[in-house]
């Protein structure tokens, strides 16, 4: 006997990991409507919501059956047909004989007995005379289940009612093969496996246990639910973990929301990429800078950051960084700034307002980094995975008063300080009001290309890369290696300078998917931008006298992350926003000194410390 039970536990920890392992991904098809009486609107909130299951409480009195919590809430008309079948019927006839217009899409009805079965049942039967098409799978497999809960017959009686209604079992019944038939699913409350709040995880023991049970169900075909389960995304998602069937809500719209978006809002990766280990050599020394190289991740926080991270199963470039402080990002006009505002404190030393490019607050010209750089005989470049003309590129070579104005910084790139350009939007500049804009720009010495093969293959100094649009699409469509390729073909032609260079490179699109409220685009473009940085690390290895800088311009969408499995490179988000917020972004700094950038401070002093760790001098 010891031996069997011994092999039954065996065989039940074995269909748990295989109920685990093998579990679907839920969707609001899967979403319960707990108490759903309670709604505002009754059966209408959830149907619309598109839950797959909806609870109803009733009771029988005076030959009807009353739809309530407590005998002392039973209202005249709240009954159980006017409420639930004949709407039920109506959506049913309307959808062609199926719950929803999606055929695919199922739908259960569960009625839960408060009291006296037999006239609960008896009236139930007779509501339902009629009506098999809609509410009997044994004769429409479309039809919607009627599954009854609570205050039921004994097992020994299910084999004594008809096909059109089924049961709610219980785990810790053995019930025939007869008696399975009869059985809708099978539930149970939570408390009897764990005293788990909902927040955070379940303790090892109590999730063995949960998902022995789980594991038991499934193994007799039916569908598992939990009850008095928390009701938040973070019990959501790991109730799904667990393996259940069901998931109960008292919010069925939020839960729609909580399923509908997670093609935007989760992400796996299927390969990771290795991180570059640097060597630390000259990290945090105080000696000569000779070159800078600013990397801005355009709406990148630290969420950003520990989804890319993530989903690159644990590893980053970022983190291997051991230099780090955080920037302020106010803009003079508002706490949330923008990336102009944003770009322009990092590229001139001054506070501005929002959609203010390399002007101050009364729409003065500043001086940017190459402007300053250029008069000491330091080169440089700027380059970005998107349109170059934006509000980040744009505040370090442009000085407009409206970040929009794209003719008008294109133009002002001839009397900036840039030797390399590179980046998309390229009839900003072609087709300029300015007619004769690109010839003056070529007659000050620049070789104009159109795609990065003849960029890579040339060796002239001062260039304006200007790309087809498509080449700085998105990654997930393609874009490719283009901010590493652009990025090391300026390093090899700013490094034939003597005096030094200064880059910045911007990878821009992981503002597009925070504005988006995507995180697989998002996190591709962070992971893109990281692989950048790995590069960047690298050559200040080899050099010796480079510093780099990462850091981003604002935080967008307000991303919390929700879930993540870093050994399985998926991670889970939700956005609070699609714009800007005004959380601190980290600065990590690597290299000759990078002990400057530790500590808080407003994003403007990373001018300020840039232009000194240069250690200038004519």
């Amino acid at each position: 006997m010891v031996k069997v039970n011994r092999l039954i536990c065996f065989l039940l920890l074995a269909l748990s990991i295989h109920s685990v392992s093998a579990q679907q991904k839920l969707n609001v098809g899967n979403g319960h409507s707990h108490n759903d009486y309670k709604q505002q609107i009754p059966l209408l909130e959830a149907y619309y919501a598109g839950m797959g299951s909806i609870e109803a409480d009733v009771f029988y009195r005076d030959g009807e059956l009353f739809v309530a919590h407590e005998s002392s809430e039973i209202r005249p008309g709240k009954t159980l047909k006017k409420l639930y079948i004949d709407p039920l019927v109506a959506f049913f006839k309307e959808n062609a004989n199926h719950p929803y217009p999606d055929p695919k899409q199922k739908l259960q009805l569960v009625i839960d007995i408060k009291a006296d079965y037999n006239h609960v049942i008896a009236k139930l039967l007779t509501d339902l005379k009629g009506l098999e098409p809609v509410f009997d799978q044994q004769i429409n497999p479309s039809a919607i289940k009627i599954v009854l809960s609570g205050d039921v017959p004994p097992a020994e009686k299910f084999t004594d009612y008809p096909s059109i209604i089924s049961f709610d079992g219980r785990p810790e019944n053995n019930y025939t093969s007869g008696q399975l038939q009869h059985i809708g699913m099978i539930s149970d409350d939570i408390s009897h496996y764990s005293v788990w709040n909902g927040k955070g995880t379940p303790t090892p023991t109590d999730l063995q246990k949960m998902k022995a049970v789980i594991a038991k169900v499934h193994a007799l075909g039916k569908p598992f639910r939990f009850w008095a389960t928390k009701d938040s995304p973070n019990s959501w998602k790991e109730l799904e973990h667990i393996g259940v069937d069901w998931v109960g809500t008292d919010h069925p719209a939020l839960l729609k929301d909580f399923y509908q978006n997670r093609a935007k809002l989760e992400y796996s990766s299927n390969k990771g990429y290795t991180p570059y280990q640097p060597s630390y050599k000259n990290d945090g020394l105080k000696t000569k800078v000779k070159n800078v190289i600013l990397l801005i991740g355009d709406g990148m926080g630290l969420a950003q950051i520990q989804a890319g991270l993530s989903a690159n199963f644990g590893q980053s470039n970022m983190i291997k960084i051991r230099h780090i402080g955080f920037s302020r990002t106010e803009a003079s006009n508002s706490d949330f700034t923008d990336s102009a505002a944003g770009a322009t404190a990092m590229a001139t030393g001054h506070k501005t307002n929002n959609r203010y490019i390399s002007v101050d607050s009364n729409g003065k010209s500043l001086a940017a980094i190459p402007d300053v750089l250029a008069s000491y005989g330091i080169k440089s470049g700027i380059i970005s995975s998107g349109d170059i003309t934006d509000a980040t590129p744009a505040a370090f070579y442009a000085h407009q008063v409206e970040r929009s104005m794209t003719h008008e910084i294109a133009a002002d790139f001839l009397n900036g300080h840039v030797d390399v350009l590179v980046g998309s939007k390229r009839k900003s500049f072609t087709e300029n009001p300015d007619q004769k804009l690109m010839d003056k720009i070529l007659a000050k010495g620049y070789v104009f290309q159109q795609n990065l093969k003849s960029f890579t293959e040339s060796n002239a100094a001062k260039q304006l890369v200007l790309l087809d649009d498509s080449v700085t699409r998105k990654i997930l469509e393609g874009r490719g290696e283009m901010l590493k390729t652009s990025f090391l073909k300026t390093v090899e032609l700013l490094s034939k300078n003597k005096k030094g260079f200064f880059i910045m490179a911007e990878g821009a699109q992981i503002d597009h998917g925070g504005h988006a409220n995507d995180l697989p685009f998002a996190v591709t473009e962070q992971q893109d931008f990281d692989r950048l940085v790995g590069e960047a690390l690298k050559f200040a290895d080899q050099d010796g006298e480079t510093l780099v800088v990462v850091t981003a311009d604002h935080e967008t969408g307000g991303l919390s992350l929700l879930d993540a499995a870093y050994k399985k490179g998926m991670v889970r988000g939700h956005f609070s926003t699609d714009d800007h917020t005004n959380i601190m972004v980290p600065v990590f700094a690597y290299g000759p000194g990078s002990a400057a950038f530790m500590g808080v401070y407003p994003n403007n002093q990373i001018f300020e410390k840039i232009i000194q760790v240069y250690q200038l001098s004519k």
